[in-house]
């Protein structure tokens, strides 16, 4: 089967720009017809392209733990029209992040994660406006909370920008949540939740099932909110968004798949 492209994607800061590079980019032909999910005798599911296996870029086998993922990467293809664009794939890409790269050294992805708890979103308030810090406190509380309880231990809260330093029993047990993800693709899943939305703790929740996507992605965007609801929209910014929203969708269907197998 043709090698697909593995085109890294970054939400562009400049969309429109960016739509108008994408035009003049070479985005390689959709060279098959037929899409289908198929269950091996090994247990693992295959995205068939007219009945040749889907590769990564690293030509390692994407046998995938369940049917759900599967058919969510299967989506994906069925739904590229004439050429073939990875910008509109966040489950392959995703899925070729945990192969290609998570698979290869788990404990520096799980590594990476636990550095989130040092300086999480959640730990960092405002001193102000009375109304934004209400705000912090009413959505950042119950998630820390929830943590909190699921670990027995405390995190530390601090004003502003100025640097605390969480107890090492606290990032101990959070990181030893971490560390108990043993399937790759769930790692990357997590890794990504924690890269977008800046907070650990909050992938820890979406991944445990603890709050949703929707309810995640309003607790990261707590203080853009704000200011946006006060000042307006960015069109720029606004795009941006919905486009890392994308990928934080995909990330937590994933996770949540591979969770309930």
């Amino acid at each position: 089967m043709r090698d697909l492209p593995d085109h890294p994607y970054t939400p562009p800061a400049d969309p429109v720009r960016a739509s108008q590079e994408a035009m003049r980019k070479h985005l390689p032909k959709r060279f098959y017809t037929g899409v289908a999910v198929h269950h091996g005798d090994d247990g693992r599911h295959r995205v068939l392209l007219d009945g040749r296996a889907v590769k990564t870029p690293g030509r390692a086998d994407i046998a995938l733990p369940g049917h759900a993922v599967a058919a969510m990467l299967a989506a994906e293809f069925s739904a590229q029209a004439e050429t073939i664009n990875p910008a509109t794939m966040p489950v392959y890409r995703l899925v070729n992040t945990a192969l290609d790269g998570v698979a290869t050294d788990m404990a520096a992805v799980a590594d990476d994660i636990i550095r989130y708890f040092g300086s999480d979103l959640l730990c960092y308030r405002a001193d102000g406006p009375e109304g934004l810090v209400e705000r912090q406190r009413n959505v950042w509380d119950p998630i820390l909370g929830w943590l909190e309880a699921r670990i027995s231990a405390r995190f530390i809260l601090a004003e502003g920008v100025m640097h605390v330093d969480q107890p090492e029993r606290t990032i101990a047990a959070a990181g030893a949540m971490v560390r108990a993800v043993a399937d790759p693709l769930q790692l990357a899943g997590l890794h990504m939740m924690t890269t977008l939305t800046g907070s650990a703790i909050i992938a820890l929740a979406v991944m445990e099932g603890a709050i949703t996507p929707e309810a995640a992605w309003v607790a990261a965007h707590v203080d853009e909110n704000w200011n946006i609801e006060r000042w307006g929209e960015d069109a720029e910014a606004t795009a941006t968004r919905a486009l890392k929203w994308r990928d934080m969708a995909a990330a937590a269907g994933v996770v949540a798949a591979i969770r309930g197998l």
